[in-house]
């Protein structure tokens, strides 16, 4: 896997403890690009940690149960991951404008207790994502691109249909989990997928759902 100037392609290129940021309804997947507006002060300071290091940074979502610890913050998400920040700009009122390019997932093996005021896990990579290409000859792409179709005339949205035929498929899938406007149980279901096929399943399955109850729901208002 390369991220901007970097190729991440054991298990030694990725630091075993990285800063977390918990974000519900994040999703940020190996290859996929997320744009983030970071404007709290502990999270500012993360960022200039992570630029003055490696610059990867943990995306994960708090514990979907809403579990809290001890201390008031929430519990976390068993998986996440990991991302490069490849692009960072400063704005005149504190702000910071990043993206972030991901690498591979993880999975939290403990949470320390940091100084630091933002969050830091030890953590074990999915090394299988540092493949780019597993898997992706298995992707239903036909089924896939009928469902996304469905979705767009649905909800009367366009897409740059050259660009998403041009696309490969690992870049397909993950782009199109991104970017689903969907809830964060969903968006966890989809990071944890073990392989590209099953995300596309899931996606297409629970695209698939969205529709129904789309129609479910204007059949009811013409009663």
């Amino acid at each position: 896997m390369q991220a901007g100037n970097r190729q991440y392609r054991r298990a030694r290129d990725i630091p075993a403890v990285i800063p977390v940021f918990p974000l519900s309804a994040a999703l940020l997947l190996p290859g996929g690009r997320m744009p983030l507006n970071v404007f709290e002060p502990r999270y500012l300071e993360m960022i200039d940690h992570a630029i003055g290091g490696d610059r990867l940074v943990g995306m994960i979502q708090p514990n979907l149960e809403g579990e809290m610890k001890p201390g008031g913050e929430p519990e976390l998400c068993e998986v996440g991951c990991v991302g490069r920040i490849t692009t960072f700009a400063e704005t005149g009122d504190g702000r910071y404008l990043i993206s972030l390019q991901g690498i591979c997932r993880f999975r939290v093996a403990e949470e320390l207790h940091a100084r630091t005021p933002f969050r830091q896990c030890r953590v074990l990579p999915f090394l299988g994502d540092l493949d780019e290409e597993k898997g992706a000859e298995d992707v239903n792409r036909p089924a896939l691109l009928k469902v996304f179709r469905a979705y767009l005339e649905a909800n009367d949205l366009e897409a740059d249909w050259e660009s998403v035929s041009r696309a490969e498929n690992a870049t397909l899938v993950n782009a199109l989990s991104m970017m689903s406007p969907y809830g964060a149980a969903e968006k966890q279901a989809l990071l944890e997928a073990p392989d590209l096929k099953t995300r596309a399943d899931t996606l297409i399955a629970i695209t698939e759902m969205a529709l129904a109850r789309d129609r479910e729901d204007f059949g009811s208002s013409l009663q």
